[in-house]
């Protein structure tokens, strides 16, 4: 099947695909009338049996009343423990509506000025960059802060809830710049949530956990709603597994609260539900909720409106979801994704509707398809709209005389985690493999008319690439995406210092070492490669060069890809070089030794607590490896193609086979031993 294009609605915290390839393909679905409850248990079965999906959970709000509630799919893979209407699932960010809803509570209370300055709150927040004075809590919620993204490292763990990652945040910040004037324009930024749940705590004198229960979940009754901080019992979770581990995993916990940490039901999110509709004005007032629905995008940098799932408002992924739009009807959407949870919540305040789901695998954007399907029926089914409309396409390109001035913008172009090259040729653009035709409307469009691509110069003088898309989705309708998907850059000539200093780092690997050991980072290798080679020169993949041993992001994209911005560092001790970049830190390869081949040996971590790595010599391979632990450690080994072959803190199993070519890692706190034993 043809290669497509994707971009993830992000959010998480967002480690999984948005869509499986398998739904890829256009379709026109034909749906025979079914009551509103079969037509709900059909699309769920959907997803749990073509989409990947292992449960899920959902349920459908209409002026106060949960009309419907299922579930489909497996709880564990063994059967015995069954999925009912209390298990609970982790949100993701979704986690950040109740955030934006919590900052609104202080503002209807008198506490939080919108548009006052976060420092005025929180006065211990300093950044390098003597902007951030201006950054409001306005622009924390509505993505527009100027804040370089995501600060999450040792923030999603296994069955842990260390607060490390709240902890530390203002000291994160405080090493960091910004990457546009507060207010330019809003990008996906998670920091801004987690500084959010920081400034609730602040101003109220309460955890952020403690709030959002007295505010939120006791007042509506969402009994099931809880954070990492709570009383949690291992058995209420709906099990998760992962395509890299055979079993079921432990209980994932994301331990950023309020960006992305709270875990829910779908009947506890159908009455949260209830305060954007109207209906719950005791717990938010009609003025806060219609606030956080304001088109709060377009006070910065934005592309002209189309038909998306991106356009933020106070907390929200959209206010205008498509195809709602082209109903004539307001609908918001926030969507959530940890690394095995996933969550959509899909609300229409002009008719009191809201659908909710939630899900271990599959992708939040499945799940808003899922909501949107629901919606969409229960609708027609009430009469408030006469027929459910065809899906969309820009239509099969027919080829034009292409301007000569439109080559000039083939080149590179920097986006999330990635550089993209553009070439165009002969009325053709290609770009990641796929071909794309010139049109008579200055745009180029793939040969099924899904995906159509035009270069703008924005006000600012940057280049853009704009991307809309219509991807259909087999049984689950339709989702859109109109955004800024990359910023032209030109390549930029190094000097024989700075070219011969990332010369030295060409294909090598560095390997995370202040990760804790019950990351779910951990379950694939937690090593970065490195290439300047596969980028425009003077660059490292999207971060430009800036010397010898730094580099940085300096791209400024509205909307998702110009989310999770950075700046690396290198340097060197006792003759090995690490960098730091958004507060991880890596060991090059050069100080990864090999593993010691004799009968007994012990790995002690260091005072600093850095994970101890090794790599699997030849004369290992094949042998059976026992490890007597520590109280506080784990022990992961991988095989040569980074593939999980144990992960102690998962398995419970201190013995493991070692494979060829492979790498072990062995991390606790810091004087923690590892005893080690080989043998054939």
């Amino acid at each position: 099947m043809k290669k497509r294009i994707i971009w993830s609605l992000a959010t998480a915290l967002a480690f999984a695909p948005v869509l499986p390839t398998a739904a890829m393909a256009a379709t026109q679905e034909v749906v025979a009338p079914l009551s509103i409850e079969k037509f709900a248990a059909e699309k769920a079965a959907l997803l749990t049996e073509q989409y990947g999906t292992t449960s899920v959970q959902y349920a459908l709000i209409d002026n106060g009343k949960i009309k419907v509630s299922g579930h489909a799919g497996l709880n564990d893979l063994s059967g015995k423990v069954p999925l009912t209407k209390n298990t609970v699932y982790g949100i993701g960010s979704t986690s950040k509506v109740f955030t934006a809803a919590a900052v609104m509570k202080l503002v209807e209370q008198g506490k939080i000025d919108l548009d006052t300055p976060v420092v005025q709150y929180v006065t211990d927040f300093k950044m390098k960059d003597e902007r951030y004075k201006k950054i409001t809590p306005r622009m924390l919620l509505n993505h527009s802060s100027g804040l370089q993204g995501s600060t999450l490292g040792n923030g999603f763990l296994f069955n842990d809830p260390d607060t490390y990652v709240h902890d530390g945040l203002l000291q994160q910040l405080s090493t960091q710049k910004l990457k546009a004037d507060p207010g330019a324009f809003s990008v996906y930024c998670n920091d801004g949530f987690m500084l959010s749940e920081i400034l609730v705590e602040r101003v109220s004198n309460m955890t952020f956990t403690a709030f959002i229960d007295q505010y939120f979940a006791k007042p509506l009754g969402m009994n099931n709603t809880l954070t990492p901080q709570s009383a949690l019992d291992a058995h209420s979770f709906a099990a998760i597994y992962s395509p890299f581990y055979e079993g079921q995993l432990p209980t994932e916990t994301a331990n950023v609260i309020g960006t992305g940490g709270i875990f829910s039901t779908a009947e506890d999110l159908a009455k949260f539900s209830q305060i954007f509709t109207g209906q719950r004005k005791d717990v938010l007032s009609e003025k806060s909720a219609q606030a956080m629905e304001q088109e709060e995008y377009k006070k910065g940098l934005w592309p002209t409106d189309a038909d998306s799932s991106i356009d933020y408002g106070l907390g929200w992924d959209t206010v205008r979801l498509y195809p709602f739009n082209d109903y004539g009807i307001k609908a918001l959407v926030k969507g959530g994704d940890t690394t095995l949870y996933h969550s959509s919540l899909v609300v229409l305040p002009g008719h009191n509707m809201a659908v909710a789901v939630v899900t271990s695998g599959g992708s939040s954007s499945l799940n808003q398809l899922f909501a949107t399907e629901l919606l969409l029926q229960s609708l027609k089914e009430k009469g408030s709209i006469k027929e459910i409309k065809a899906e969309k396409s820009f239509g099969k390109p027919s080829k034009a005389t292409m301007p000569k001035d439109i080559a000039t913008y083939a080149g590179y172009y920097n986006t999330m985690a990635d550089q993209w090259k553009v070439e165009i040729k002969d009325g053709e653009l290609t770009l990641q493999g796929q071909k794309f035709i010139y049109t008579a409307d200055d745009a180029f469009v793939d040969e099924e008319g899904s995906t159509k691509i035009r270069f703008v110069k924005e006000s600012n003088g940057r280049t853009y690439l704009w991307m809309g898309q219509y991807i259909s989705v087999p049984g689950l309708g339709q989702i859109a995406f109109s955004d800024y998907k990359g910023e032209k850059v030109e390549p930029a000539a190094l000097s024989k210092e700075v070219a011969d200093a990332w010369a030295q780092r060409e294909g090598k690997l560095y390997f995370a070492v202040n990760e804790k050991y019950s990351s779910v980072a951990y379950m694939s290798l937690l090593a970065i490669p490195f290439s300047v080679h596969a980028s425009a020169e003077g660059y490292l993949y999207n971060l430009k060069i800036t010397g010898p041993d730094t580099a940085e992001n300096q791209h400024q994209i509205p909307g998702i890809a110009g989310r999770d911005t950075t700046e690396v560092s290198f340097y060197k001790e006792a003759g090995i070089e690490y960098f730091e970049m958004r507060g991880g830190l890596y060991v090059s390869q050069d100080g990864v030794k090999p593993l010691y081949t004799g009968k007994t040996s012990v790995a002690t971590i260091q005072a600093n607590g850095h994970a101890r790595w090794f790599s699997i010599p030849a004369n290992a391979a094949g042998k059976k490896l026992k490890v007597s632990m520590p109280e506080k450690g784990g022990f992961m080994v991988y095989d040569e193609n980074g593939a999980l072959v144990n992960n102690t803190v998962i398995s419970g199993k201190n013995e493991v086979v070692l494979p060829k070519n492979g790498f072990i890692v062995f991390a606790g706190d810091a004087g923690s031993a590892f005893g080690i034993s080989l043998s054939k």
